[in-house]
């Protein structure tokens, strides 16, 4: 009988056991059915919540049972549309749903920052966690009515544990509109290169390190690039230009160019990317974002979708007198 094949004399347990049901029915209750009901009204702002729901099963249910198997969001969210009642309605319609809800998401705007060392020479990039993921400055979704410079200091704070509170000035900003997504970074400049920088989200990213901005300069603007030293980089290229236009402008302060920022260095790396990561003990998850903004929305055919909010509650109740 085919099956699969479980080398017992292995010391690393094999990660392919699915999450049981208390643990399904633990993230529907936690993460679907106890919101705010304004949180279940479009299928874009469910999956907001599937998605910290995923990453909550992967940052604790995973590491805490190394034999559980880690997940793709999609992956996940098909589960969660099987397993949970307030969802299972709507499992036929999984795959288009899903297609609607990564164009939304990718239609989000986005707020981050440049950190310039002391010399101006240098800027601040984050790794994602991924095997071959791309460098970037750090930045991230805006979440609903939050303002982009409050997006930024907290986007900053999770992906490298640095508060850029005190250094950002509202004008001091490059902004690009990339595939329909605004992107607003602003410049932090002046900071010390022995400055301390860890994330603290887990398994987001997986190095940090200050590199000379001569050597990622690539030869194009798009969104993929590499630079002159063969750097993989995203969202990097397209706000060179405006940097090196911004830094004739501001001038760093005289004396600061020294022999130290003839190199990059990596300030963070992550230890492995098994979980046993050095990261902070007590990640911040991050808050779904949410643009609320009706004529961009996608997914025509749910346009006009909401749950069933007394079902869900029932099938709420119905969880808990099970228990």
């Amino acid at each position: 009988m085919a099956g699969n094949v479980i080398n017992r004399t292995s010391s690393t347990p094999m990660k392919t056991i699915l999450p049981p049901q208390e643990i399904l029915d633990d993230l529907c209750s936690r993460f679907v059915l106890n919101v705010p009901k304004e949180d279940l009204e479009s299928f874009e702002r469910i999956f907001f919540l599937l998605e910290q729901a995923h990453w909550f099963y992967e940052d604790n249910s995973v590491e805490q049972n190394p034999s559980l198997k880690s997940l793709s969001f999609k992956e996940f969210s098909s589960l969660m549309f099987n397993n949970c009642a307030a969802l299972r309605p709507y499992i036929n319609h999984l795959d288009d749903i899903y297609k609607d809800f990564t164009t939304y998401k990718f239609r989000v705007p986005v707020s981050g920052a440049i950190i310039l060392d002391e010399s101006y020479e240098r800027c601040l990039l984050v790794k994602g966690w991924k095997s071959g993921s791309s460098w970037s400055f750090p930045r991230g979704k805006k979440s609903k009515d939050e303002e982009d410079h409050i997006c930024a200091y907290r986007e900053v704070l999770e992906e490298t544990g640095f508060n850029i509170s005190k250094l950002l000035n509202m004008n001091d900003y490059i902004e690009v509109v990339i595939r329909e997504q605004r992107v607003r970074l602003y410049i932090i400049a002046g900071v010390k290169e022995d400055t301390a920088f860890a994330p603290q989200t887990k398994k987001e990213i997986s190095e940090i390190s200050w590199h000379r901005l001569d050597e990622i300069l690539p030869a194009t603007e798009e969104e993929f690039s590499r630079g002159a030293n063969g750097l993989k980089l995203y969202m990097v290229a397209p706000f060179l230009t405006g940097l090196k236009a911004w830094i004739a402008a501001n001038p760093p302060p005289a004396g600061q160019k020294t022999e130290a920022s003839a190199k990059g260095v990596c300030v963070w790396k992550v230890k492995s990317n098994s979980g046993s990561a050095s990261t902070a003990e007590n990640p911040l998850h991050k808050v779904p974002s949410d643009s609320h903004n009706a004529d961009v929305r996608p997914g025509r055919s749910f346009r006009n979708f909401r749950f069933d909010i007394p079902s869900i509650l029932q099938s709420m109740e119905a969880a808990f007198s099970a228990k």
